[in-house]
C-alpha cells in the first residue's frame, strides 16, 4: 500500500505530544509522503523546520484566508523567502472564506493573489481552502489562467460537480477529505466519481474531521486509508491501485525541486 496525505497540519500543538507516535502509525499505514501546510508565517515556519526533523514531511507555506486580517509587517516577505527554499513543494493554504468571516473579504482577495502571483513566478503549485466562497474563487483563478498555467489543487473539496469540472478545465486537482466518507455525503461521492484518475488526491486535514470510522477523533494522517477505502470502492477498483494512482498523482503535483 502505497498512500500519500496531501493536507496535514502537523505544526499545531494538538500534535506536540505523540508527534512521533503519529507518523510511526502513518509509515506502518502505507502512507510515504505527508504534506504538511502552513497557515500564517509562523506557522510555515515551523512546518519548513519539521520537515528538516521528519523526512515523512513536504512544507507547504502560505496565509490561510482567515489569518488575513492579522498580517504583520515582514509576513508576507517571509513567505516569499520561505517559498524559495529547495524543499518547499507548494504555496498555501490559500484561497477565500465567506463561513468564518474571520478577514476583510479584499485582503483574503489580495493574499489569494499574491500566492497566485508568486505560484506562476517559481512554478510552485499552490493549495486553495474555499467555504461559501466558490464563485470568487474560480473568478480569480479564471483571471490568473489568463496570465499563464495553474498548478494547483482545491483542497477538502466538498463543490458541486460543476465547480469541479471548472476547476479541472482550468487545470487543477480535486482533493478529496474525510467529509467523503460520511454517511450524508452520496452527492459529494458522486461527484469524486467524476474526476479524472490523473487529478484526484486524497488527504485528512489533520486535526479536523476525521473519516469514518474514526469520525470524532483528531484526525491524523494514518486516517487517509479510510478515505482511500471509501473512494475507490465508489469509483470500483482496489484500494491498492487506487492508492497507487492518488500518490503517482501527488508525487506528479509536489515533487521535490
Amino acid at each position: 500500500m502505497r498512500l500519500f496525505d496531501t493536507h496535514a497540519h502537523l505544526d499545531q500543538d494538538d500534535f506536540d505530544k505523540d508527534r512521533d507516535a503519529i507518523l510511526d502509525r502513518a509509515r506502518l499505514a502505507g502512507v510515504e509522503a505527508i504534506v504538511a501546510v502552513g497557515v500564517t508565517a509562523g506557522s510555515s515556519q515551523r512546518v519548513v523546520e519539521l520537515a528538516g526533523r521528519y523526512d515523512l514531511l513536504l512544507p507547504a507555506v502560505g496565509i490561510q484566508p482567515n489569518y488575513c486580517g492579522e498580517v504583520a509587517e515582514g509576513d508576507w516577505q517571509q513567505i516569499a523567502e520561505l517559498a524559495a527554499l529547495p524543499e518547499v513543494v507548494a504555496l498555501g493554504e490559500t484561497g477565500l472564506d465567506r463561513h468564518w468571516d474571520r478577514a476583510p473579504f479584499d485582503a483574503q482577495q489580495d493574499y489569494f493573489d499574491r500566492h497566485l502571483r508568486l505560484s506562476q513566478q517559481l512554478n510552485l503549485p499552490f493549495i486553495v481552502h474555499t467555504r461559501n466562497s466558490d464563485q470568487e474563487v474560480l473568478s480569480m483563478l479564471r483571471e490568473a489562467r489568463q496570465r499563464g498555467p495553474l498548478r494547483g489543487v482545491m483542497h477538502s473539496f466538498t463543490g458541486t460537480a460543476e465547480t469541479a469540472r471548472e476547476c479541472l478545465e482550468l487545470g487543477m486537482h480535486i482533493s478529496f477529505a474525510g467529509m467523503v466518507t460520511f454517511k450524508k455525503s452520496d452527492d459529494l461521492r458522486a461527484v469524486a466519481a467524476t474526476v479524472p484518475a490523473d487529478r484526484l488526491l486524497i488527504e485528512t486535514d489533520s486535526p479536523y474531521l476525521a473519516p469514518q470510522p474514526k469520525r470524532g477523533r483528531r484526525n491524523e494522517p494514518s486516517y487517509v486509508l479510510h478515505t482511500a477505502e471509501c473512494l475507490a470502492e465508489v469509483r470500483g477498483l482496489s484500494v491498492e491501485s487506487f492508492a497507487d494512482q492518488t500518490t503517482a498523482n501527488a508525487w506528479a503535483l509536489f515533487k521535490r525541486r
